[in-house]
């Protein structure tokens, strides 16, 4: 069989596992097993299996991915959220629109601790609905806004969804931490502009009374707020000028949340062992799906689906912006039904090495691939933070007005796209200056 309709029947074979509710890390090993066993057979399969399980398992570079998943866990069991938020709160909260952009603000700012756009969703949920419901505003727009603010925790260091790119491409995982950043601003920038907005043609946006604190009030939550802010910079300087590795910088990542919490005494030991206890799972499960896309990314090597793709469409004479409109449409169709870490897992194999072969700067290209599955996780019906949204919110929204609530913040983000395409400068300025 040509390789090329090996590799698409492939696709379309995996894709519609997950779709049917096969777990994905069993989906996408399925697949690459029978695959290679009918390629190259039984055993060189079990050879490869066992060579980039081992390999992959032993990596220290994957040692990131726990330490940020702990240190988001241990930063959310110690109400450093609830902070975060009344800080933003008493800052703006008095403009217009305050009171949903003290949530992206908030969420900017937890991401920069979390890489996790799930947990930010879930845990924002909790403390800015409340708010939200206590000045009567709109839930489902408040909804829309907390989800949308959540996918800044992929786009701002430490990103997982940034590692896992890394990780599946080989690239450098600080050099993709460091491009996120200003990209990740304009994001922030361009949700808190879309609640602007909004609010001025919208009357349910506004509180009937406007909130006011002292200056004294303000310092106060700076002040709690601050060590966290602290760490978060730490990480990141270390990370930007190479003074540590991603591993070492999520180590003291760890070390600095746990030391924050126990002098806050914000966290019992009940609480500490929870956040153990939801890391160890998120990090197997997401060690479960890498290991399985490694080993599909070797079974379309295997058998030369990736080059014969490259050399027909350099053949074709298409150029890097068909690729690049194609890949955008692919996504924005797929993102609506699979979750980002899946869709990364399946798609990255085949559409990294092509960009290459095209040119593409693959930092770029991954900026562009994060936030493609940002707006997957906004996006009805299956974006999986509006579920988080749902799942945490008490009592509950109805799907149709959490839908039409972050209708707004979809177009943010398909704006803030087209930026970063027609501007790839944004992507690769900050870490120019890291080579």
């Amino acid at each position: 069989m040509d390789p090329v309709t090996f590799a698409v029947l492939t696709f379309v074979v995996l894709v519609a596992l997950v779709v049917l509710g096969v777990p994905v890390a069993l989906s996408i090993f399925a697949v690459s097993a029978v695959g290679m066993y009918l390629w190259v057979g039984e055993t060189f399969m079990m050879s490869m299996i066992r060579s980039v399980t081992y390999s992959a398992s032993s990596n220290y570079a994957f040692a990131v991915v726990p330490m940020f998943i702990l240190m988001g866990e241990i930063a959310g069991a110690s109400r450093i959220i609830s902070d975060l938020y009344q800080a933003c709160y008493r800052w703006i909260g008095h403009f217009r629109g305050g009171v949903y952009n003290a949530t992206v603000l908030a969420s900017a700012g937890f991401a920069a601790i979390s890489g996790s756009t799930v947990v930010n969703a879930a845990v924002f949920t909790r403390v800015a609905m409340p708010e939200i419901d206590r000045l009567g505003l709109n839930r489902g727009f408040g909804a829309g806004c907390i989800a949308a603010s959540g996918t800044l925790a992929a786009m701002i260091p430490p990103s997982l969804t940034m590692v896992i790119y890394g990780i599946l491409t080989a690239e450098s995982i600080g050099a993709m931490l460091v491009a996120g950043i200003l990209p990740g601003i304009l994001t922030a920038m361009a949700l808190m502009l879309t609640v602007y907005v909004s609010s001025l043609v919208r009357k349910d946006l506004m509180p009937k009374t406007i909130e006011t604190f002292t200056v004294r009030e303000k310092i106060v939550g700076l002040r709690q707020v601050s060590p966290s802010m602290l760490l978060a910079a730490i990480i990141l300087g270390g990370i930007y000028t190479g003074t540590v590795s991603p591993s070492a910088a999520g180590t003291i990542g760890v070390a600095g949340a746990l030391l924050i919490a126990l002098a806050g005494r914000r966290l019992t030991m009940s609480n500490f062992l929870d956040a153990v206890r939801r890391s160890v799972v998120t990090t197997a499960s997401l060690f479960l799906i890498v290991i399985a896309g490694l080993i599909f990314s070797r079974l379309l090597l295997m058998t030369g689906a990736v080059g014969q793709l490259t050399d027909l469409i350099n053949s074709g004479g298409y150029s890097v912006g068909v690729f690049i409109a194609g890949v955008v449409l692919a996504y924005l169709i797929v993102g609506m039904f699979i979750d980002p870490v899946s869709l990364m897992v399946i798609t990255i194999p085949l559409l990294y090495p092509t960009a290459k072969s095209l040119g593409i700067d693959p930092i770029w290209f991954g900026i562009l691939i994060v936030k493609l599955v940002e707006i997957g996780a906004i996006t009805p019906p299956i974006g999986i933070n509006l579920f988080a949204v749902m799942s945490a919110a008490k009592p509950k929204i109805p799907s149709r007005d959490v839908f039409l609530g972050v209708l707004p913040f979809v177009l943010c983000e398909l704006v803030v796209l087209g930026i970063l395409i027609a501007f790839p400068i944004i992507s690769t300025y900050l870490v120019t200056g890291m080579r």
